[in-house]
């Protein structure tokens, strides 16, 4: 080696030394910070996250309300909340697989689906946007000839499958001894059948508002879901969120569960601006829309960590019971493979958020 090449070998040296050393620095502040102040209540970051991506569907429910006043996007101005729209929980489902949403908005019949096998999606439910009363329903077109459950052997009917509404045509048929392998049963999203109706290509539909309004006008209402869950049939709109997010922001999760609450109160409290707030959003006037929200049973945050609902982390609500159901249904008419224990439909319910929000 060259005696006049050692000084700017030696600086070199010097320069690459110091850069291991300040990236080795940056690394352990990284490291401190993400076990410091940035922690989470449940372990994960307190910091938010980059992007919120909600799925949502044309419900009129508390999460319209939240949408439309742009509450979360003012709650966390460093998030970007994607709003995506979907028309039915099966839609959701496979969003969830695919990774392209966060938190979203899916019945009952297609979480128990999601929760059991063959898909075990890995997400929880953390919130309840509705209980369905009659604001999901079975009509038959008076073009039909249709007037009860049995007059639909032989008919077309349209529903989304995997959805509740799907569900509980099923369970509408069964409890009225109908051979539901004798109709007709298509699926068809709600858009698709408001025009399906239109043309005179189905008979009768199992569907939710605002599509449901739109045939109650030209039907005759044969079973609601308000019915069926007299029969121990419930079926409910619920928020799921990936294990991930949840896990990772629980911050973000319990701002998002506040907005909710919020909604909630505020149709509880002033029906009138709840009632604009979902008509905007629905293209309706606050009068259609306030009746419609009338149709379903919106619970509070309190309500919804009794022992009837989502419950507590140390008391699990009977949400879970009504997903298991749900799911040996499902299975009964072929709609999913395996059913799982109780304890993994609990496992189910992220239930701390709502406990949280209720003071418990």
């Amino acid at each position: 080696m060259s005696s006049s090449r050692w000084p700017e070998r030696h600086g070199r040296l010097t320069l690459v030394l110091s850069l291991f050393v300040l990236i080795a620095l940056a690394l352990v502040a990284g490291s401190l910070a993400a076990c410091g102040d940035d922690e989470g209540t449940d372990g994960g970051s307190s910091a938010a996250p980059a992007k919120m991506r909600i799925a949502y569907q044309l419900i009129p429910n508390g999460d319209l309300i939240v949408k439309d006043q742009g509450w979360l996007e003012d709650a966390l101005p460093d998030t970007e909340i994607e709003w995506v729209k979907f028309d039915s929980g099966a839609n959701v489902n496979t969003a969830m697989i695919a990774g392209s949403v966060d938190i979203g908005l899916a019945g009952s019949s297609p979480v128990a689906n999601g929760l059991s096998e063959p898909l075990n999606i890995p997400y929880k439910v953390p919130w309840i946007f509705d209980v369905i009363g009659i604001a999901e329903s079975l009509v038959a077109s008076k073009d039909s000839g249709v007037t009860d459950m049995a007059g639909l052997e032989g008919k077309k009917v349209g529903t989304p499958f995997g959805s509740t509404a799907h569900y509980s045509l099923l369970a509408a048929l069964e409890l009225a001894g109908v051979d539901a392998t004798k109709v007709k049963i298509i699926d068809l999203e709600p858009p698709d059948i408001l025009a399906a109706w239109q043309r005179g290509d189905i008979d009768a539909a199992y569907v939710w508002n605002p599509t449901l309004a739109e045939l109650r006008g030209d039907g005759t209402v044969l079973a609601t879901s308000e019915e069926l869950a007299a029969q121990g049939k419930l079926t409910a709109d619920l928020a799921v969120v990936t294990t991930e997010f949840a896990d990772a922001y629980p911050d973000a999760m319990q701002t998002w569960l506040d907005m909710q609450t919020k909604a909630v109160t505020l149709y509880k409290e002033d029906p009138q601006a709840a009632g604009e707030a979902v008509a905007r959003q629905l293209n309706i006037t606050p009068e259609e829309a306030l009746a419609q929200m009338k149709e379903l049973i919106l619970l509070d945050a309190t309500e919804q960590a009794g022992a009837d609902y989502l419950g507590t982390p140390d008391a699990p609500g009977a949400l879970a019971e009504n997903l298991m159901s749900a799911a040996e249904f499902l299975k009964s008419q072929g709609s999913l493979e395996g059913v799982k224990t109780l304890e993994d439909y609990q496992a189910g319910l992220a239930n701390s958020f709502v406990a949280k929000a209720a003071g418990m």
